[in-house]
């Protein structure tokens, strides 16, 4: 039976201890509403919510659960099941990994836990190593201080599927958070060996298997800052630049020190430049070629160049295009059969992607937002006997991966690649910047912006629901001047082809809806994953720059409308 808001915060008053009833008690008004209207819920990236105590919070409590949901689902599908842990730099991390090694062991599930923070990419790569049954690595990723997360592996190394999250989220359904989870205190556990330390070798096999993915481009003329945001970057993008011989890499030292209250940049998000300022400071003094920033998780990097007297930042979408035009022209000097090699994005990524691939040669996929969906065309391959004509993969909210050994987005092969492409457009006498100017010569002009409304709270679910059925019961028939085309709606998608036509590739049924105007620009819109707001992906095609920009710059006045509610 459901309970109510009153119902859910006496059963935690009555649970807690007399410290945290007195923490309870001064979470009041609409704080207490948004903590105790709902459970947290457990999606394809698992968890993520704002620290705090209540159900829809970050806690030791709601960890506790989850994992015994995901101990009592790995019990009864694996005959023994083992799980990869890891964590970044944020508050509550370390004890809320420690809890989930605790809740493994009391029922009887050995984990490997990671001596120190390691990045997203390092756990993708350790569940696969050490052939475990599902991995867990606590994070928010590029979230304010505010925020934490419980993010979930496949047996395969990619984050679970829909199903698999489905099967998840029934076990944890029934769940007592006090009464319910079974635990063995860790020091315990980990004298019995049923919590262990991953071995040194998995992360050196993981800088290995990186470093494979060198195209072998010099670096020796090249001058990078790097950053990691307060986060987990440091050590294996370190090691990797100093591999492949970087001429110089300047840390910034400032936020090379781990710190989950971001003191110097507050939304430690590579998109926003504003996360990157203490970055450019240091270019002003040491004028390098390139600033790498990776997120506090090291799955995502973004980069900023200097040209004409100022610095540029790339776009995610920028970089995957630049990156997949490098690496299958490096592909082709290298003898390879363009014809086989595959690459993959998403349906709110670049659609100059579809072009490039035409022209190069290679087949190109796209699948649903999520880098799981990436993973598992990887795997497909892998079943076909071809995961080495994997290109690559990438999405607009700047993760890119190469090679087959991780199954996610990649900051650390990302940041190598990103110097090597840097390093070859050097060598002809460009940065990035004009690189980019010459794809858009080569493929069409196109401006793009990601549009997002926050829905808080109880009556913010409400509303973004709404508004996604508005646009289904009652689509426009034109965005600022330019008339609707086609109405997708990828609940009820029809297969849908890839660039290749002899390949069909089904997409699963997915809360996006996209709107393609004539001219080929197209506006998508969906409700986030992870957080409580909906967003809007807009793509504007002009016959020059002037003419994307002012294109972009309307269509992206009319979505963020839609996405107010105001029709």
């Amino acid at each position: 039976m459901t309970q109510t808001i009153d119902e859910r915060y006496r059963h935690w008053f009555d649970c807690l201890d007399e410290a945290d009833r007195t923490d309870l008690a001064g979470i009041v008004g609409d704080a207490r509403e948004d903590a105790f209207y709902r459970e947290l819920a457990f999606g394809t990236g698992g968890l993520r919510g704002k620290l705090g105590l209540g159900p829809n919070r970050m806690n030791v409590y709601t960890v506790g659960k989850a994992t015994q949901g995901l101990a009592d689902y790995l019990n009864a599908n694996f005959e023994k099941p083992m799980v990869a842990l890891c964590r970044d730099t944020r508050h509550g991390s370390e004890e809320f990994v420690r809890r989930a090694a605790e809740v493994l062991a009391g029922n009887g599930v050995k984990s490997f836990l990671y001596e120190r923070v390691e990045p997203t990419p390092a756990l993708s790569f350790a569940v696969r190593e050490l052939k475990c049954s599902a991995g867990v690595n606590i994070t928010a990723s590029h979230n304010p201080a505010a925020y934490n997360g419980y993010k979930v592996y496949g047996a395969d190394g990619c984050q679970i599927t829909v199903n698999a999250a489905k099967a998840i989220q029934a076990a944890i359904d029934p769940v007592d958070c006090f009464d319910g989870v079974k635990a063995m205190p860790f020091d315990a556990a980990l004298s019995q060996g049923i919590v262990q330390r991953v071995p040194e070798r998995v992360l050196d096999r993981y800088i290995e298997e990186t470093l494979k993915c060198s195209t072998g481009e010099g670096c020796s003329s090249l001058k990078v800052v790097y950053t990691p945001l307060h986060g987990v970057g440091l050590e294996c993008v370190g090691r990797v630049l100093d591999a492949i011989h970087v001429a110089e890499v300047v840390k910034v030292t400032e936020q090379c020190v781990p710190n989950g209250d971001f003191p110097t940049c507050p939304f430690p998000n590579p998109e926003i430049r504003e996360a990157l300022e203490l970055g450019l400071k240091y270019c002003d003094e040491v004028k390098p070629d390139l600033l790498l920033a990776t997120d506090p998780d090291a799955d995502r990097v973004g980069i900023a160049l200097p040209h004409g007297g100022e610095y540029k930042l790339l776009s995610g979408n920028e970089v995957g295009l630049l990156l997949l035009d490098f690496l299958a022209e490096k592909a082709g000097e290298g003898g390879h059969d363009l014809g086989r090699k595959v690459a993959c994005t998403t349906i709110v990524s670049a659609p100059m992607a579809d072009d490039l691939a035409r022209a190069r040669g290679f087949e190109l996929r796209r699948t649903l937002t999520g880098f799981k969906f990436i993973g598992e065309q990887i795997g497909v391959l892998e079943h076909q006997g071809r995961e080495g004509d994997f290109l690559m993969g990438f999405e607009e909210s700047y993760g890119y991966l190469a090679g087959a050994s991780v199954r996610d987005k990649d900051a650390v092969v990302a940041s190598m690649l990103i110097c090597e492409l840097a390093a070859h457009w050097k060598a002809k006498g460009c940065d990035l910047y004009e690189a980019m100017q010459v794809l858009y010569a080569n493929y069409g002009f196109w401006g793009s912006a990601l549009l997002s409304q926050a829905y808080e709270g109880p009556q913010g679910a409400v509303d973004m629901a709404s508004m996604m059925h508005g646009l289904r019961a009652k689509s426009p028939s034109e965005i600022a001047g330019l008339l609707v085309s086609e109405v997708i709606d990828y609940i009820a998608i029809a297969p849908m082809p890839c660039v290749n036509p002899s390949d069909v590739q089904s997409l699963p049924a997915a809360d996006v809806v996209e709107l393609r105007l004539e001219d080929g620009s197209r506006v998508l819109f969906r409700p986030s994953g992870t957080e409580p707001k909906a967003k809007a992906y807009v793509f504007a095609k002009g016959a020059n720059r002037v003419e994307a920009d002012e294109k972009l710059a309307a269509l992206s006045a009319t979505a963020k409308n839609i996405l107010e509610g105001n029709r």
